[in-house]
């Protein structure tokens, strides 16, 4: 079983739970950590330490997506994923959108966090389109 912790600058891990629990219902194994402005690097890092601790006592992995490279949530994932003293293994992925936590739900039940981490990555890339006008007019409305 492998659960999920979204690790976000402000408020953008609650807003994609938000919109997922408007599709899926609860999610189950998911959570999240944000770093604020009040509490700073020095918070974030302790509240995650707990988050990972505390999710680890019945995971077979945790899949930290964070929202970008190089920022605070992310170094600090990284801090975790590499760690020979981790409690369980932690991959990190970073570019979190809305489709990337939706298809992580399919994989709660999977135990190769590093497994579903690269399905993730393929999977998401194929979300990303950009918007080019039609070669032919269509009769069809959106």
């Amino acid at each position: 079983m492998i659960h999920v912790i979204l690790a976000t600058h402000g408020k953008l891990a609650e807003g994609l739970l938000d919109s997922a629990r408007m599709v899926y219902g609860e999610l189950a194994q998911t959570s999240f950590v944000s770093l604020r402005e009040e509490g700073g690097i020095e918070a974030f890092k302790k509240e995650f330490a707990r988050e990972i601790e505390l999710r680890s006592e019945h995971a077979d992995g945790i899949l930290v997506l964070c929202d970008m490279q190089s920022g605070t949530p992310w170094n600090v994932a990284c801090c975790h994923a590499f760690s020979p003293d981790a409690p369980t293994p932690v991959a990190a992925l970073c570019g979190v959108n809305f489709p990337m936590l939706l298809m992580s739900m399919d994989y709660l039940k999977e135990n190769d966090v590093f497994h579903v981490a690269e399905i993730l990555v393929r999977q998401t890339a194929e979300t990303i389109f950009f918007a080019t006008p039609p070669l032919a007019q269509s009769d069809e409305e959106f």
